[in-house]
């Protein structure tokens, strides 16, 4: 998968890109991340890509003219552009599933009090938030949706198990409880029924516990 950005604060991506399941997936050659300043698309010396809003209002929203040559620029047949806003439809695990069987990926970096409207209905296929609350901009977000892409990417993940199990993979649920050693710690035991080499059993406790946590904690997935 090829993945383009086009943010006004390139550095934030260095350091969270560079660590961890993304570094190993650009190594693996399983995925290629390019991040692109906005601002070289721009024609001025100031080089500008915000201005005030017509109309009035309060803050600066971001132009068309250099979304529009940046994508001229990066965008092929095959690629699908996505704007960073909080007016986007919230990010799930469905959609992450879905993204990640692209070939190529461009997100836009939201920014100040917003984007010119001729960017959401000329230019992006579609608008993701990962949450209802505003955020300075648009690179955390990209952040989020990417590094949830690229662990379902085949081959980053060393088991398919790994992924298969965890939340709102697991049959839609949360994740069940999960311990390890020591089986007790200060007086407070794991299950017993972990310990009893009964997978059958074991699966069926997963599952009941699963169902609880999400019907505590989330009882809107149950809806689905």
């Amino acid at each position: 998968m090829k993945i383009d950005i086009i943010t006004l604060f390139p550095e934030m991506f260095k350091g969270p890109f560079a660590e961890s399941i993304i570094k190993r997936a650009q190594e693996k050659g399983l995925l290629k991340i390019n991040i692109h300043n906005l601002r070289k698309w721009t024609k001025d010396k100031h080089k500008t890509v915000d201005d005030h809003s017509f109309g009035g209002g309060t803050g600066m929203v971001l132009m068309v003219e250099p979304i529009y040559k940046a994508l001229k620029e990066l965008k092929k047949k095959e690629s699908k552009v996505i704007l960073l806003t909080p007016q986007g439809k919230v990010f799930k695990q469905e959609k992450a599933k879905k993204l990640s069987k692209e070939k190529h990926l461009i997100f836009i970096c939201g920014h100040y009090e917003g984007a010119d409207e001729r960017i959401r209905e000329k230019l992006v296929d579609e608008e993701i938030s990962i949450g209802d609350y505003v955020l300075t901009g648009g690179e955390l977000p990209a952040m989020v949706v990417i590094d949830t892409i690229t662990r379902l990417i085949p081959g980053v993940l060393s088991k398919k198990e790994a992924k298969e199990i965890e939340s709102f993979s697991f049959k839609g649920l949360l994740e069940y409880p999960q311990y390890t050693r020591p089986a007790n710690f200060k007086g407070w035991p794991v299950p017993e029924i972990l310990l009893s080499g009964n997978h059958q059993k074991i699966n069926e406790w997963r599952e009941k516990k699963a169902l609880e946590k999400t019907k505590k904690r989330r009882p809107a997935l149950l809806k689905k």
